[in-house]
């Protein structure tokens, strides 16, 4: 799924789980998580960061472009990080538990810090969503493929578009109030349960361990 390019992509850092990150950041994340995506407001992040406005808007163009970058962050040092390089490949876990584990890295940080995801769906309908959801892409999409690279290609086309259509509908149901977070991670497990339970059915085999 291809994200539309954003002309002010250089507004979000590249940041990473091992830099520091901008004591500008810091204080967003903290208002994000504590009181809300409403709450982050330039004037009082200013006063909190000790910073002017004029020195915040030369380095972020809007209000938006601050709190994506916030978001990048959060979500490189807490969710994306243990993706990155892990040897997604091992010759011990079946496919579904390979999928659970990467989504598993992915939600609990989100379950112990729902306000983050809060944030997170927000921002995704502004401006830099196609950005934050492409950015995400980058990392999540190469981890499952490798996963599911021992299946038929069919119908590991056909697992990521289910997948991607509860975990859409997931967050949906999770921004407005109708599931909690903990909810999240256990409809995946189930659909992952269904769908592989039906692929071993019509394969005559099972969704074995890598090789």
């Amino acid at each position: 799924m291809a994200a539309e390019s954003d002309t002010r992509s250089s507004a979000i850092p590249d940041a990473t789980a091992d830099r520091a990150p901008d004591p500008l950041i810091v204080v967003v994340v903290d208002l994000l998580e504590t009181e809300g995506y409403d709450a982050v407001q330039l004037r009082e992040v200013a006063r909190r960061a000790r910073m002017s406005l004029s020195t915040i808007y030369k380095r972020y163009a809007t209000r938006e472009d601050l709190i994506a970058a916030a978001l990048q962050w959060w979500m490189d040092a807490n969710r994306y990080a243990p993706l990155a390089g892990d040897g997604t490949e091992r010759g011990d876990e079946s496919v579904p538990d390979g999928l659970l584990r990467i989504f598993r890295t992915i939600f609990e940080p989100w379950e112990q810090h729902p306000g983050m995801l809060k944030a997170y769906v927000r921002a995704q309908a502004g401006p830099n969503g196609n950005q934050l959801t492409r950015h995400g892409f980058d990392t999540v999409v190469p981890a499952v493929n490798a996963v599911l690279d021992s299946t038929d290609p069919g119908f590991a086309e056909d697992v990521g578009m289910i997948l991607s259509g509860v975990i859409l509908g997931s967050l949906s149901r999770f921004a407005a109030g109708e599931i909690a977070v903990t909810d999240i991670l256990p409809s995946i497990e189930r659909t992952l349960y269904w769908l592989f339970n039906g692929y071993e059915h019509v394969t005559g085999g099972s969704a074995g361990t890598h090789h």
